[in-house]
């Protein structure tokens, strides 16, 4: 009978450790109004409790991208240096992070882009790619002295050798 009576208490802290998680994690709601308990249960402050959904979301997100991260590298490991630079060689890899990323925080319902996802695309790019320059080089606009010198030069050219027309046709010869 002693046997008896433990495994029922056995049962009865099983319960309440179980409560206890489901009330410490979030699932069961705890703010929500009882219904006929007076007029002093619905007017007095509601008990301070932390909400452990938003940190075990941020906590599962947290895992999920380690695990995104780890099947890139994996992924990158295929690839050689000389094409680590060749966007058909490292797109699929690429692609497979992001939307590892972003999936799994649209499931979560967590908000893509974040921090977190951004952290790792920056690690990606650091570690595999910082090293990727364009074939074609790329040209920039000249510093603005240089833009304003090339513009007014033309400009100011104009009316010189318009005059040096007109002076050299006032001559009177015929030119051949």
């Amino acid at each position: 009978m002693a046997r008896r009576a433990q495994t029922g208490s056995s049962r009865l802290s099983r319960g309440l450790l179980l409560l206890w998680a489901l009330l410490g994690t979030g699932l069961c709601h705890v703010g929500a109004e009882a219904e006929g308990f007076g007029q002093d249960a619905r007017t007095s402050p509601p008990v301070a409790v932390f909400n452990w959904t938003a940190q075990l979301v941020e906590e599962t997100y947290t895992n999920i991208t380690q695990k995104c991260w780890e099947f890139f590298v994996d992924l990158m490991r295929n690839v050689t240096a000389s094409e680590l630079c060749e966007w058909k060689v490292i797109s699929r890899p690429y692609s497979l992070l992001q939307s590892c990323l972003e999936g799994w925080a649209d499931h979560l319902r967590y908000g893509y882009p974040n921090a977190l996802a951004e952290q790792y695309i920056f690690q990606s790019h650091h570690r595999y790619f910082h090293n990727c320059t364009l074939e074609h080089q790329v040209y920039f606009d000249p510093p603005e002295d240089v833009l304003l010198a090339m513009i007014i030069a033309p400009i100011c050219l104009i009316p010189f050798l318009v005059t040096l027309v007109i002076w050299r046709s006032k001559d009177g010869k015929a030119q051949p």
